[in-house]
C-alpha cells in the first residue's frame, strides 16, 4: 500500500447496500414468501384442498324396516269383514289383504310385513289408552309407529261426555313421550281423525246401517240419525268442531317432534262415500275405505318432505 494514501471508511450509501444484501439473504434463508399481495402465489404454494363435507343424515327415513300400529276400531278393521267384529287382515296399517295393500305391505312387502309389523290397536280405545298401547308397541322396537286415534273421544253418549281437548292433548303427549323414552329415533305417522259428520251424512242413507247404529255406535253423532231440527244439527256441529280441535292438537304435538309426521288433515278431508264404508254399519271404513287410508299413510310416510 502506498504510504501516502489514506484509508477511508465506506460511505453511508455503500453500508446501506451491504445491509440490504445481508437482509435479503437472511429472509431467503428463513423461507419467507416474497410474492406481493396482488400477485398470484406460485402453483402449489400453501394450497390444501378441503375435504368434501359429508352429506347430512336425513331425520326422516322414507323406508323404515318395521311398523307397529296403535289406535282404535278403524285400525283393527272393525266391521269391514263382518258385523260387529274386528278384521285385522284388512287393517290400513298392518293388514295382509291384497285388496287393501296396507302401509306395512307397501313399505315391507308381504313377507316383510308378516314378520316385521304388529298391531296393538283396540276397538273402542280412546286417546287415554294410547300410552299403554305405545308401551306395548315399543317392546318390538319398531322403526315406524302408525297412529290413528280420537274418534272414540268424540263418539260418546252425549256431547258433554266428549274428552276435553286439554286431556286429549296431554294423553297424546304422554304416548309420544313413552315412545321417545324407549326409542329416541323411532318415527311416528299420525292420521287425523275422520270427519264423523260426513260419515253420518253418507251412512244415514242405509236403513240397515241405521239399525246397527242403534246398538250404540257413536251416539253423539249418529243418535236419532234422521232428525234435522236445530238441536240435532247443533249436536252434530259440536261433535265436528271437537274433532277439528283434536286434529289441531295432533298436528301441534306432532310438529314439536322432528321424527313425527302428521297427515296434514288428509284423512279428515277425505270424502268417504258409501263405497268406502262398511256394508254392515255404514260408518266404519270398509275394505275399500281401509285401502284409501293405506294410500294416505303411505304417501305421507314416503314423501321426500312432510
Amino acid at each position: 500500500m502506498d504510504q501516502g494514501t489514506r484509508w477511508r471508511a465506506p460511505g453511508r450509501g455503500r453500508s446501506r447496500a451491504v445491509l440490504a444484501v445481508v437482509a435479503a439473504a437472511v429472509l431467503g434463508a428463513a423461507g419467507c414468501d416474497a410474492v406481493g399481495g396482488e400477485e398470484a402465489a406460485p402453483s402449489g404454494a400453501g394450497e390444501k384442498k378441503a375435504a368434501p363435507a359429508p352429506s347430512p343424515t336425513p331425520v326422516w327415513d322414507t323406508s323404515p324396516a318395521s311398523v307397529a300400529a296403535v289406535g282404535d276400531s278403524i285400525t283393527t278393521g272393525f266391521d269391514a269383514c263382518s258385523v260387529l267384529t274386528d278384521c285385522p287382515e284388512v287393517s290400513w296399517a298392518t293388514g295382509s289383504s291384497g285388496k287393501v295393500d296396507s302401509l306395512a305391505v307397501r313399505l315391507l312387502g308381504p313377507a316383510g310385513a308378516a314378520e316385521r309389523s304388529w298391531n296393538y290397536a283396540v276397538t273402542g280405545a280412546r286417546m287415554a289408552d294410547l300410552p299403554g298401547q305405545m308401551a306395548r308397541a315399543v317392546t318390538r322396537a319398531p322403526e315406524l309407529v302408525a297412529v290413528m286415534a280420537g274418534a272414540n273421544d268424540a263418539c260418546r253418549a252425549t256431547t258433554s261426555a266428549m274428552t276435553p281437548v286439554a286431556d286429549f292433548r296431554a294423553d297424546f303427549e304422554d304416548a309420544i313421550g313413552t315412545l321417545r323414552k324407549a326409542l329416541p329415533t323411532a318415527q311416528v305417522y299420525v292420521a287425523s281423525v275422520p270427519d264423523l259428520k260426513r260419515l253420518w251424512s253418507q251412512g244415514r242413507t242405509s236403513e240397515t246401517g241405521k239399525q246397527v247404529w242403534k246398538l250404540g255406535i257413536c251416539p253423539s253423532m249418529l243418535g236419532d240419525p234422521d232428525a234435522l231440527d236445530a238441536a240435532a244439527n247443533e249436536r252434530r256441529e259440536t261433535v265436528r268442531a271437537r274433532v277439528e280441535e283434536y286434529n289441531r292438537a295432533l298436528e301441534e304435538v306432532c310438529a314439536a317432534d322432528e321424527r313425527c309426521r302428521y297427515d296434514g288433515g288428509a284423512v279428515y278431508a277425505y270424502r268417504f262415500g258409501t263405497a268406502q264404508l262398511s256394508r254392515w254399519d255404514w260408518f266404519h271404513p270398509g275394505v275399500d275405505g281401509q285401502a284409501r287410508l293405506a294410500e294416505i299413510a303411505h304417501r305421507t310416510v314416503t314423501a321426500a318432505k312432510p
